[in-house]
């Protein structure tokens, strides 16, 4: 009798027990489940955050997107942005793997623990890493709207914690020598966008020409005019006290339309002579006069000149530009500290610097500065510059220490070659094939 009445009791004993065990289970594997979902939800709100380009949220914010606009102001500061994430993230993450060991070491004893490091493992990759992740790369701009609003919840919630975080890994690098500047960023913005022009044009995506133009308009605050002017050697000058019908005549055969005046010393310029200011003035001599061409005899081109404008030759060229657009003007004479004549510069030159050559009717049909000889090699002018060799053959020669490519191989040489001499560095080969004076005025070039 005692046994009969023992077993029932046995029995509604452990169907008591294991009620509130299924149910337990239940809840901790739900409670795991919305884990996973909070941990994808900081995965790839990290992701899209951190990858949404800040010049389309800018956009979109200006279109009225509240969204956009508050994750431009929760991006501002990456550290706390971060810091609170990934303790959100951290904490979900971790709770969840506490929950799956305590379940799986409750339905399968000591084992559990390996099948919920497994089980755990494959759940968290999936689901909460990749799933979220490759979604907010996909469009980072839309999930950083869409996730701005609990995110900036979550980051003032998380400031005390953050900050404190914060204070304590800067002492911690502080000990090893490393100095951390929050407000400083990894990458300048004009960097940012040289990459990404680098980057599409390495996929296809732009082409070289877009490429060199949108990096030639980045650079220009980073050249000199020094870089790109005219050499004194080169510059076609007016003599004032040459015979007004000479100058006249040089004028009408020059291709330029501005001209430097000088009076007995051409580094003594007194002005600069515009074709079109000497044609009136020249024809109002003519009417004035009782005969043809009689009035000339007294005229004086230093009255017509303008006066002349001299820069520096450390001037950059992005601001030299804004001072041709401010005082409305196209020409400007190069001097070096002492205030010697080295060159001139002019609007259009700037200009190439973006959109490449730039020719009209009156250009000469010179040979190109470079070719390309029957054996494949480069034939190249000593004059042209490096920085335009290397737009037209994506080359990375160094124009740190010279101008031209003359002036790189004489810089790598250290000496004036002849004709005939080989030279290799930088990864090319460099051939004299012609010179003139001092001056190397053909090379022939060629990668090793």
């Amino acid at each position: 009798m005692d046994k009969t009445l023992e077993a029932p009791s046995e029995s509604l004993a452990a169907l008591a027990t294991s009620q509130p065990l299924d149910s337990a289970f239940w809840m901790t594997a739900a409670a795991i489940i919305g884990l996973l979902v909070l941990s994808a939800f900081f995965s790839g709100s990290e992701t899209a955050l951190t990858a949404a380009s800040r010049g389309k949220l800018r956009t979109q914010a200006d279109k009225g997107n509240k969204g956009a606009a508050r994750a431009l102001h929760i991006t501002e500061d990456n550290e706390r942005l971060i810091g609170s994430v990934l303790l959100g993230n951290n904490l979900v993450n971790i709770l969840a793997a506490s929950l799956a060991t305590a379940l799986f070491t409750q339905a399968f004893g000591e084992s559990g623990v390996a099948v919920a490091t497994l089980v755990m493992t494959l759940l968290v990759l999936i689901f909460a890493e990749v799933l979220p992740k490759t979604y907010a790369i996909t469009m980072p701009e839309t999930a950083a709207a869409n996730v701005s609003r609990p995110i900036s919840l979550i980051v003032t919630v998380f400031a005390p914690i953050v900050s404190a975080v914060r204070w304590f890994v800067r002492i911690i690098l502080r000990l090893f020598g490393v100095q951390t500047d929050p407000d400083s960023h990894i990458l300048a913005v004009r960097e940012e966008i040289a990459g990404a022009i680098q980057l599409g044009h390495s996929e296809g995506i732009v082409q070289k020409e877009d490429r060199d133009r949108i990096l030639g308009a980045l650079d220009l605050s980073d050249r000199t005019v020094e870089e790109i002017m005219l050499h004194r050697s080169g510059i076609e000058m007016v003599d004032a006290d040459h015979d007004p019908a000479d100058i006249l005549s040089q004028c009408l055969e020059s291709t330029h339309t501005r001209l430097p005046v000088f009076k007995n010393d051409p580094e003594n310029i007194i002005g600069v002579i515009h074709a079109k200011d000497l044609s009136r003035a020249i024809h109002k001599k003519v009417l004035d006069s009782t005969t043809d061409f009689i009035g000339l005899a007294d005229f004086d081109i230093s009255e017509v000149a303008k006066d002349p404008y001299f820069v520096p030759e450390t001037t950059s060229l992005d601001d030299q530009m804004r001072e041709f657009l401010r005082r409305h003007s196209h020409f400007a004479l190069v001097v070096d500290e002492y205030g010697a004549l080295q060159g001139l510069i002019t609007l259009e030159d700037i200009l190439e610097e973006i959109v490449g050559e730039i020719t009209d009717e009156f250009d000469t049909g010179d040979e190109p500065d470079i070719a390309r000889s029957d054996d494949g090699q480069f034939l190249v002018d000593g004059a042209m510059t490096i920085r335009d060799l290397n737009r037209a053959t994506d080359w990375t020669l160094p124009d740190d220490e010279a101008n031209t490519v003359a002036g790189l191989v004489i810089h790598e040489a250290q000496m004036i070659p002849t004709v005939g001499q080989v030279f290799s560095f930088h990864g090319f080969r460099f051939e004299v094939t012609g010179r003139e004076a001092n001056r190397l005025t053909n090379l022939k070039i060629r990668p090793l």
